[in-house]
């Protein structure tokens, strides 16, 4: 058998991890536009959208993550991760660096939570126990996306969020309050980073993501004008764009 050329090397699988609390429709733009050239794997995480059970640690996720891979029989993949899923998507690249070709940062940032986010998010997990869903995704709608948002998108992420069981997403707040420190694992990538921020995202604003960057051995960033915590939903085609590049770059 001849070798193989450049154009004959399969493309690395891209692995999607999604947001809390959301489910993997959340990458339904980046599905579209890149399963057409190269094996797209966008699972629900444990709690969420179709995935039965509930984390007890932040960790499982990456368990979870990890079994799936392998069952799937993937051993290299680039691995793309927004607001929570970024966390899960550094908590992957700390247990199988080896199998990361390229990272992708969305929305997200690595500190662990001091005290007092620990115990806001305990109080929301709390909230949606005795509440359910729709009053926090009523609450939260507009900081998620931009108040301008395309009004599908709005109702497709209001969806997401309504339909989350409460009792997955008070355990994942648990979990994610107890996550470790991340920030000193990115001044080890050895992997090209793409990091991506909404402009007018106030969970994770641009200053998490210039401090990412500026942390990352070998990273882009980019910016996107008029989304705020979702642009892959509100802006897609510009965010697609992003990470068409990255992927070329990458394979």
């Amino acid at each position: 058998m001849p070798p193989l050329t450049p154009s004959h090397i399969p493309l690395a699988p891209l692995v999607l991890i999604h947001g809390h609390p959301f489910d993997h429709t959340m990458w339904t733009p980046q599905t579209e536009a890149f399963s057409p050239t190269r094996r797209v794997i966008a699972p629900d995480l444990r709690g969420y959208g179709h995935s039965p059970s509930t984390v007890t640690r932040f960790s499982d996720f990456t368990t979870d993550i990890e079994a799936l891979l392998d069952e799937a029989k993937v051993e290299t993949f680039v691995l793309a991760g927004l607001s929570m899923g970024g966390q899960i998507a550094m908590d992957c690249y700390a247990r199988f660096p080896d199998r990361v070709r390229g990272l992708v940062l969305a929305d997200t940032f690595p500190s662990a939570d001091t005290p007092e986010a620990a115990r806001t998010r305990e109080a929301t997990a709390d909230r949606l126990l005795r509440e359910g869903m729709r009053g926090y995704a009523d609450e939260v709608l507009e900081r998620m996306v931009a108040p301008s948002a395309d009004p599908q998108v709005k109702a497709h992420v209001h969806r997401m969020m309504t339909a989350t069981d409460p009792g997955s997403a008070a355990a994942a707040l648990r979990a994610r309050a107890q996550r470790p420190d991340y920030r000193d694992l990115l001044t080890r990538v050895t992997v090209p980073a793409l990091v991506v921020v909404g402009a007018d995202d106030t969970y994770t604003p641009v200053s998490d993501a210039e401090a990412m960057h500026a942390a990352l051995p070998d990273s882009t960033l980019r910016v996107i004008e008029g989304a705020a915590h979702l642009p892959n939903l509100e802006c897609p085609e510009e965010f697609n764009e992003m990470l068409g590049e990255f992927l070329a770059h990458v394979g």
